[in-house]
């Protein structure tokens, strides 16, 4: 088969990586991708939004199957534009990707189909905002209500961090904004929680812990995720089953009932409190880093499974993983999430001893005249799976101190809630 995986993140490198050991792929090709993904795929540079050059060379690249990684050309209808033109596509189609394309979408199917999630209010501007922020108790949840890359969410300790983020949003930091979404604090633990659907079915696609912020201790500012980890440690059967019966199953079912079916990855972002799941928000494509947590994990082809639900015979397969612990760490251009420098060349990664249970996933890289150069906040992701967390976190940490890139930082307890506790 020939496949071609739109995107050029972390994400998609190890979504090539994975596709391309299946006996099924014959030719893949990674639009516009990175550096990584040159390894295992050719590189078509061909922008992500510029929908008819990308059909164009679909068409004429006799490409058989396309894997959407990121949420934008999701949420801007790629998929329905390629079914319209019969070329086989993994996604889901515009109705669908709302739920990530707008919060406020999904918060009305969640009051309306009794989804647990916090209590919020919806505001068109920002004076009614603030008036609202004058009687709420802190700390409070300040959201966009479109696509923020993962940085579109401020919580807030004080009214005056609250009236900044409103203003902050209102104003364009995010793009055209219309509406803010304020909801109440959850206190628990976040978990990630993924499934794969193929319009009729769905199976579990594992569990992870991604770390947001940017500093150590979870501090700071959101960023697009710094780590993560996989399976996550709170998942057990219990919960597993309330977050299926409560949110997963009605969220499929009001996609349904607006006429159209899920076919894709659907990934659930949840607050777990006292063994409770709340849905914080939904993401209609897999996780960036827990992709590239995720995917070593897995035993079964992939490409069968992404074949399995873009034909409707996903219940048919069984999804098998390896009984082990990944965990997965980002490297970042120093500056990130705010300013941060491009361009700037990264030595010694050919260097590195890397073993079958390591990994290296490009995110914001390119390469010239065979070397490689930074080319975005979020640069490496260096994962290892193994019997622990532990042993896994201690062997990221020893390939990145190799790597020794003096342009660079990261975070070095990713996983401390069950690492260190």
């Amino acid at each position: 088969m020939i496949i071609s995986v739109i995107g050029s993140g972390g994400r998609e490198h190890a979504i090539c990586k994975k596709i391309s050991e299946s006996p099924q792929a014959s030719k893949i090709y990674c639009i516009p991708g990175n550096a990584g993904t040159s390894e295992t795929a050719e590189n078509i540079e061909i922008d992500i939004n510029n929908f008819d050059k990308i059909k164009n060379f679909l068409i004429k690249s006799k490409t058989d199957l396309v894997v959407v990684g990121p949420e934008k050309p999701l949420v801007n209808g790629i998929v329905n534009l390629l079914e319209k033109e019969k070329i086989k596509v993994f996604g889901p189609k515009k109705i669908s990707s709302q739920l990530e394309g707008s919060k406020i979408f999904t918060k009305k199917i969640c009051k309306k189909y009794n989804i647990p999630t916090a209590n919020f209010g919806i505001f068109k501007n920002i004076e009614d905002a603030i008036k609202f922020l004058k009687s709420s108790n802190f700390p409070i949840v300040v959201k966009a209500d479109g696509l923020a890359s993962g940085k579109g969410v401020y919580i807030c300790e004080n009214a005056y961090d609250a009236n900044e983020a409103v203003k902050e949003i209102f104003g364009g930091k995010f793009g055209e904004t219309k509406n803010v979404l304020i909801e109440d604090f959850l206190k628990g633990d976040e978990m990630s929680f993924f499934v794969i659907c193929d319009g009729k079915n769905f199976k579990k696609f594992q569990t992870a812990q991604d770390h947001k912020r940017v500093f150590e201790g979870d501090k700071g500012k959101n960023t697009g995720g710094m780590g993560a980890y996989s399976p996550s440690g709170l998942i057990n059967f219990n919960l597993e089953k309330k977050i299926v019966d409560k949110i997963i199953r009605p969220t499929l079912k009001a996609i349904k009932d607006l006429g159209e079916n899920y076919k894709g990855f659907l990934y659930a972002g949840l607050m777990i409190k006292n063994n409770e799941p709340y849905l914080i928000e939904y993401n209609v494509r897999m996780g960036d880093p827990e992709c590239q947590t995720i995917l070593p994990l897995l035993k079964t082809d992939f490409l069968k499974i992404i074949n399995s639900c873009c034909d409707g015979k996903l219940d048919n397969l069984i999804i098998e993983w390896k009984d082990q612990k990944s965990l997965c760490v980002v490297v970042c251009s120093k500056g990130y999430p705010e300013k941060f420098q491009n361009n700037l060349k990264i030595d010694n990664l050919k260097k590195l001893n890397l073993d079958k249970n390591d990994y290296v996933f490009h995110a914001g890289t390119k390469k010239n005249n065979g070397d490689i150069f930074s080319n975005g906040g979020r640069v490496l992701n260096f994962v290892t799976i193994s019997s622990s967390y532990k042993k896994s976190r201690e062997k990221v940490l020893k390939l990145i101190n190799n790597l020794n890139w003096s342009n660079s930082f990261f975070r070095k307890d990713i996983g401390f809630k069950v690492i260190d506790k």
